[in-house]
């Protein structure tokens, strides 16, 4: 049987859900200093590290984590607090945020392919909404925040949310993070991850964590998009 009689088998393009601070904006120490700031307030001094080391996973995870590693127990009232100090601390320095160098041109590109894409971020609409209009994330692409889902991550829903909102198997899609979070995440929902070093997690963590391939940056895997299926226009 020659090639050209083989019935023509239909690979559908695979979708991209991306996390968005560490991954496609330069935003990650805005939010540990922020942490730090909102948790200074209640009376917590904590070192920058120790909170960076938990910046990806949900904020209610981060902050029975925080409980457990202090001692210190807080209750509802508290925790709600802080969640709130949290994010009054990053608006007031989200100014300072930018792009990370090729995630505009990535969104640009996989919009002008038609490569379904989506952004899956365990942050709140509020303090993502100046990230997203920042890169120019067009109004028809899926953005599944905090607010959306019952859990973040390293709970998996976020990228499931946002695979529906595709209406594309989470098997069919990669997943692309900064943290071991994102990873963990990605394999508890079926998809494949891809990690970034621009979130300040080393090679070795990501690919510990899951990642298949690792890339310095959305520019970085702009020039590699053929190695998670994207393959070149012709």
């Amino acid at each position: 049987m020659a090639f050209d009689d083989i019935e023509p088998l239909t690979v559908p393009t695979p979708a991209l859900l991306f996390d968005l601070d560490g991954t496609l904006v330069d935003s990650v120490y805005q939010h540990v200093i922020a942490w730090q700031e909102a948790l200074f307030e209640v009376g917590i001094p904590l070192s920058v590290w120790r909170i960076h080391r938990r910046i990806g996973m949900s904020g209610g995870l981060f902050l029975q984590a925080l409980q457990r590693e202090t001692g210190i127990a807080l209750d509802a009232d508290a925790l709600r607090q802080l969640t709130t100090l949290h994010a009054e601390a990053y608006l007031r320095r989200a100014s300072s945020v930018v792009a990370l160098p090729g995630a505009r041109e990535l969104v640009a590109h996989l919009s002008e392919r038609g490569v379904p894409f989506a952004i899956a971020t365990s942050g709140a609409r509020r303090t993502a909404a100046s990230a997203l209009d920042m890169l120019g994330v067009p109004e028809d692409v899926p953005v599944i925040t905090r607010d959306l889902v019952e859990r973040a991550k390293p709970d998996p829903h976020l990228f499931l949310a946002a695979a529906r909102q595709l209406d594309v198997p989470p098997q069919q899609c990669f997943v692309v993070g900064d943290s071991v979070w994102d990873l963990l995440a990605a394999q508890r929902a079926g998809s494949l991850g891809v990690g970034l070093l621009s979130g300040g997690y080393g090679r070795e963590e990501l690919q510990a964590a899951g990642a298949y391939r690792v890339y310095n940056d959305p520019a970085d895997l702009l020039a590699h998009l053929e190695e998670v299926g994207v393959r070149p226009a012709l």
